[in-house]
């Protein structure tokens, strides 16, 4: 009989484990959905976002700008252009209106990472 109620109580722990999973789950995926669906409707938004921004020229003017997900990626990807080009590079926090992932305008500089 106790190996009964071990099994039944192993069962019934891993239901509650699997349905635990699939909660937090589903909540990660519904998120991860919503900015893909924006992604694709060519959906507008401004918001704050870490960009790595190229300048050229003497005074330095800004060339182009690259959405980056966080600022580690972004420092590392500074590294390795500087190292294959003669322009100035920088990470910075940033006031922009992003459409389909890119940055569309830059409005305002707000902090230099890194």
């Amino acid at each position: 009989m106790s190996k009964i109620k071990i099994v039944i109580i192993l069962i019934l722990c891993f239901g509650l484990y699997k349905g635990y999973v699939a909660f937090t789950e589903f909540e990660i995926g519904v998120s991860d959905r919503v900015a893909e669906l924006e992604e694709k409707a060519d959906f507008e938004r401004q918001g704050d976002v870490i960009a790595l921004m190229m300048y050229l020229g003497d005074p330095p003017e800004l060339q182009e700008h690259l959405l980056v997900s966080n600022e580690s990626k972004c420092i590392e990807m500074k590294e390795i252009a500087e190292e294959t080009s003669f322009a100035y590079y920088e990470c910075a926090l940033v006031d922009a209106i992003i459409r389909g992932g890119k940055i569309i305008s830059i409005n305002e500089e707000l902090e230099v990472l890194g």
